[in-house]
This record gives structure tokens, C-alpha cells and sequence, in this order.
């Protein structure tokens, strides 16, 4: 066991440390590294397919629709039973 963590210990070493933030007042926003780095990050996105997208959509409609309803229900079932009461 010691053995192995002996091993491993040199790989953390290699590992990359995040950056301190940058100082405000060293360095300006700069739109055309933005929309650079805007670009790259769209390029590793996995778009859904045009089935994908509307199976989904209708998934979530559906559920508003139901929790819509419910709530719609539950409220209408407290209400008459407060005018019940009072």
C-alpha cells in the first residue's frame, strides 16, 4: 500500500494549479479574447438533435403543465375549505 502511494504522490505534483483571478487594475477587458474564448467554448458543445430537442421540450411542457394543474387543484381544495371554516 505504501508502495503504491509512493508512486502516485509525483503525479500530483503535475498537476495544474488554478491561477490567482486577474487584477482588475493590471489588466482591461478585451471583447476580442472574449469572443475568441466564446467560440471555443461553443465548439465543445454537443448540440441535441432536432428530435431530441422537441421530445425533451414537450417532456418539460407537459410537466409545467401537470405541477400548473395540480397546484391549480390543491389551491381551489384549500380555498373551499377555508370557507368552510370560516
Amino acid at each position: 500500500m505504501a508502495k503504491k502511494d509512493a508512486k502516485q504522490a509525483p503525479k500530483a505534483d503535475k498537476v495544474k494549479k488554478p491561477s490567482a483571478p486577474p487584477d482588475s487594475s493590471s489588466e482591461s477587458f478585451n471583447a476580442g479574447v472574449f469572443v475568441q474564448g466564446t467560440q471555443e467554448e461553443l465548439t465543445k458543445v454537443i448540440w441535441p438533435t432536432r428530435q431530441q430537442l422537441i421530445s425533451e421540450s414537450a417532456a418539460v411542457i407537459l410537466m409545467v403543465s401537470l405541477s400548473a394543474t395540480l397546484i391549480y387543484f390543491i389551491d381551489k381544495l384549500f380555498g373551499w375549505a377555508s370557507r368552510q371554516v370560516f
